[in-house]
């Protein structure tokens, strides 16, 4: 699942999303279908991180996780049990 984060910078850019979708290889029906959740995109999904390449974030500030019902922030590199989530208490910009 795509994060907050992701879907925000993507509506707040001053580009276009269909320009966006085309400076990362992708096409805008793609994005749309990510960005809406028709899509269902798993962390580490390449067509997220062009995108996030694009838009000048890091691959793991794109995804979120849904665990017992509440989503955090997928933290790569960690055993499922071991993950670190961020249950949303932290700012969306730093």
């Amino acid at each position: 699942m795509i994060s907050t984060k992701f879907r925000i910078c993507i509506k707040l850019a001053d580009i276009p999303a269909w320009k966006i979708a085309y400076k990362a290889g992708i096409s805008p029906n793609v994005l749309s279908k990510i960005m809406t959740g028709a899509l269902r995109v798993k962390p580490g999904d390449q067509r997220v991180i062009k995108v996030a390449t694009v838009l000048g974030l890091k691959p793991e500030e794109c995804f979120e996780e849904v665990i017992n019902g509440e989503s955090g922030t997928f933290v790569p590199g960690r055993d499922k049990l071991s993950q670190k989530w961020s249950s949303g208490s932290e700012p969306l910009w730093r």
